[in-house]
Order: structure tokens, then C-alpha cells, then sequence
């Protein structure tokens, strides 16, 4: 059964520098790189010491206070560093590769046959509890929960977001085993939302109820489709995966093998080859873009979410997209008077973009202007397609009114789903880094 979600609300940006559809294997890097920053609120052991030998999925470090969650070697090599950062926090796990990879063995197992205890301990045990996050709080999730239900948004709308149709549309049966293997972990539904690209490529999925999701961003972020399909209410759990990974778990079935395939888009004005890349988790950036020049800033992920990095870094574990767009760093003569610059978009109708729907803009990473104060004036409200007071939950979160976040809606949200309201926003104000920290509030005062 199928069930059509049309959002209303929203805004879908439109950039230079879409990915075209080819595949190609992208160079195999000498080192590739685990970041326990990747994964909120993970405080990482290690269980290996720098320059042991490592098979792909061999246990590299688990969660200080979920010891079932582990995390595990994309490749095989030798750990080269463990880097470290203030107060000896663990930044970077860096792994010298091999030229060709020799994996863990597992074993094969069939998900649909096997006992839900087995399928936890699998998925759990070869790393791929690493993919699979929880509602609310946006954290990893915790294997001991019994989640109400598991979501997965296989629906593209974010800026130069990688077409999820393109990226399965050779990846059915592992795609498949992965659901059949969700399906074990929840007593309650697995969603699965498509677009007309991933639609196209996971028609006769079974074992999943199906929604068809259309309109603007953020229709594509699985918090919106949480909130339309089954809203989350006090005490309980949702769980969230991306589409790639499920594909990842349902290859760990059929192989026995913990095979951390990634697929990156690399996007964006600057970018010179605008291509899928084939890749591990955790490649180094340099073998995607090369040298780039200072002026030209890389985010792995999208520009609306994504986290900045430089070219000899490493892709962040979730992410399937790095974007290259120019850096702000050019003062703009009279920016401040209306209509002066038009090749901008904005959202306000402060320039005349708005008269050229269709025309495809060019981003900086300028804030044009300066932190101000958050003045009521609906246009938060014009891009969240959710029933919640935007505003209102930002100056709880900003105040750590517990009781009022709870009331507000705290618990259905995530910080991705404040980055368009963060993007029109006049305040100028990291909405995302304070909706995070109200979170992060809620998790200690609430649990």
C-alpha cells in the first residue's frame, strides 16, 4: 500500500552545479578516516592501538555508554594516528590502506528467516549500528529500544542533493534484504519514501508501506515525513536510516562481508567533474576535487547541512555529497540597499532574483549581514511544513525552558529541519547550532 505526502510549505534552492548521472570509481585512497565528532554524543573506546592490522569490519572503537553500538574499519590496513583534539577528545581514526581489501568474515545470514536477537547482534556487531539513528534527539540510536517504527527517505530535495534513483538502481536485492532485516528490529512499520526518480528504481519492494512524497524542500528530510506519517509523542522512539545504508546492512546478509560502499556526488559551481564517485566511507577528499584553491570553500554534505572541510580531510561517514561553492570573503559596495545585487537569491524580495524562477544561482558562503535580533515576521513559518512555532521553540531553546520545548514540539524535530528556516532568516543567527543545543539539554535533563 502507497500513500501520497504533498508538501506545500518550503523552498527549493536552485544552484549551479548539479552532479551529473555517471558512476566512477574514484581513486582508492592511501588512508581513510573514522571521526567520532560524526556521531553526537558518542564518547568512543578504543579497542585497537595505532599500528595494528585491520580487516574491513574489524572493531575499531565502541560507545562509552551504548557498549553494544560498535564502530568498525571501512577498509583493511594498519591504523596509522588516532588524532586528537582538546582534553584529548578523539577527532580522527586514521587507517593506512590496503591496496585491495581482505574483509571479516561474518557469515551469510538470511534476515527474513533468522530470529530478531540474531539480526540485532549482526547489524550491531559489523559496525552497521553506526547507520541507524534515533527520534528524537537525532543521536544514535540505542539497540535496547523497541522504536514504534523505522523511516527511510529515499526523496531528493535538498540543494544539488544526490539523486537516491541513481544511486539504487543497481542495488535492489541488497536493498531489499536490508528491509527484510529492519523489519526484525521494530514491531511496528517500516516507511519507505520515494520520489518519481527512487520510485523508479525500488518499485516491488516488499515488506515496507510506501509513501510517494512531492513539493519543496525540506519534503525530502525524514523529521517532515515523521511528522506527517506518524508524529512522535513523549517517551517514544522512531528510528531513521539513509537509504544507501540500508542497501550497505542488506549486503552484510548476503556476503557475510561488512562492505562499506559510498556513492558521492560531488556538486556545486566550483566543482570541476561534476560526477558520481564510487567510493569507501571516509575517503580522503582530495581523491574526489584535488587541489583547490583557498577561495573555494568544501562541505561534505549539502550547504544547507553540511560541515566544512579541506582537501586533505576526509567525507563525513553519512554523508553521500560534497559541494564546492566560493567563498564569501568579497565585500559587496552597497549591499546593504535593495535591489543592488540581482544575481543573488533571496527570499525576502530583496533583489529581483524572484522574477526568474527557473534561473539557477551561484552561492557564496557570505552571510550579508550581521546577528540581530529575531523580530516576528512569518517567514519562518513560510518554509516548515510541520506543525510547530519556529520562533517560539528557538527562544525556548535559547532560554533552556524545558517544559516549553516539550510543549513546542522538542521532540519532532531535528537541527537539519531548521536549515531552511536558518537560510531566510533575517536574524542572521545559527538556528541549527541552538536547536542542537536544545537537544542536547533535553537529553540530559529528560533522557
Amino acid at each position: 500500500m502507497s500513500k501520497d505526502i504533498r508538501i506545500k510549505k518550503g523552498l527549493s534552492l536552485r544552484l549551479e552545479g548539479e552532479a551529473e548521472k555517471e558512476l566512477v570509481k574514484a581513486p582508492r585512497s592511501k588512508t581513510y578516516a573514522v571521526k567520532p565528532p560524526d556521531f553526537h554524543t558518542v564518547v568512543p573506546k578504543m579497542v585497537v592501538k595505532e599500528g595494528a592490522k585491520l580487516l574491513a569490519g574489524d572493531e575499531l572503537f565502541y560507545s562509552k555508554y551504548t557498549d553494544e553500538v560498535r564502530f568498525t574499519s571501512p577498509v583493511s590496513g594498519t591504523l596509522k594516528e588516532i588524532k586528537r583534539g582538546d582534553k584529548r577528545r578523539i577527532m580522527e581514526i586514521i587507517i593506512e590502506a590496503d591496496p585491495e581489501d581482505a574483509y571479516k568474515e561474518f557469515g551469510k545470514m538470511d534476515a527474513s528467516s533468522a530470529d530478531a536477537e540474531a539480526v540485532k547482534t549482526r547489524i550491531l556487531e559489523s559496525g552497521c549500528g553506526a547507520f541507524i539513528n534515533q527520534r528524537p534527539y537525532d543521536i544514535i540510536a540505542d539497540p535496547k529500544d523497541s522504536p514504534k517504527a523505522i523511516f527511510i527517505s529515499a526523496v531528493s530535495t535538498a540543494p544539488l542533493a544526490p539523486d537516491w534513483g541513481f544511486i539504487l538502481k543497481d542495488k535492489q536485492a541488497e536493498f531489499q534484504e536490508g528491509i527484510n532485516a529492519l523489519q526484525k528490529l521494530t514491531s511496528g512499520k517500516v516507511h519507505l519514501s520515494l520520489d518519481d526518480s527512487s520510485a523508479a528504481s525500488l518499485k516491488g519492494i516488499k515488506g515496507a508501506e510506501l509513501h510517494n512524497v512531492s513539493g519543496p524542500h525540506p519534503a525530502g528530510n525524514v523529521g517532515v515525513q515523521i511528522h506527517k506519517i506518524d508524529p512522535i509523542n513523549q517517551g517514544e522512539r522512531v528510528w531513521t536510516l539513509n537509504p544507501e545504508d540500508v542497501a550497505i546492512i542488506g549486503k552484510l546478509f548476503l556476503t557475510g562481508r561488512y562492505e562499506a560502499n559510498r556513492t558521492i556526488a560531488v556538486t556545486g559551481s566550483e566543482a570541476k567533474d561534476r560526477k558520481y564517485y564510487s567510493a569507501k566511507i571516509g575517503a580522503n577528499v582530495s581523491e574526489f576535487i584535488g587541489e583547490v584553491s583557498d577561495d573555494i570553500r568544501v562541505i561534505s554534505g549539502n550547504v544547507l547541512t553540511g560541515t566544512k572541510v579541506s582537501n586533505n580531510q576526509y567525507i563525513g561517514f553519512l554523508d553521500n555529497e560534497l559541494t564546492l561553492i566560493p567563498e564569501g570573503n568579497q565585500y559587496r559596495a552597497f549591499g546593504w540597499m535593495p535591489f543592488t545585487y540581482n544575481n543573488i537569491h533571496s527570499n525576502s524580495r530583496t533583489s529581483l532574483s524572484w522574477l526568474f524562477p527557473n534561473r539557477k544561482f551561484k552561492p557564496t558562503t557570505n552571510l550579508n549581514g550581521e546577528e540581530r535580533a529575531l523580530v516576528v515576521t512569518g517567514e519562518m513559518e513560510e518554509v516548515l511544513p510541520m506543525d510547530i512555532y519556529p520562533m517560539q521553540l528557538i527562544k525556548a531553546c535559547m532560554a533552556g525552558d524545558i517544559e516549553k520545548m516539550e510543549n513546542l514540539g522538542i521532540y519532532e524535530v531535528a537541527p537539519e529541519d531548521f536549515a531552511l528556516v536558518e537560510y531566510v532568516n533575517t536574524s542572521k543567527i545559527e538556528i541549527q547550532d541552538v536547536i542542537r543545543l536544545g537537544l542536547d539539554l533535553m537529553i540530559t535533563e529528560v533522557g
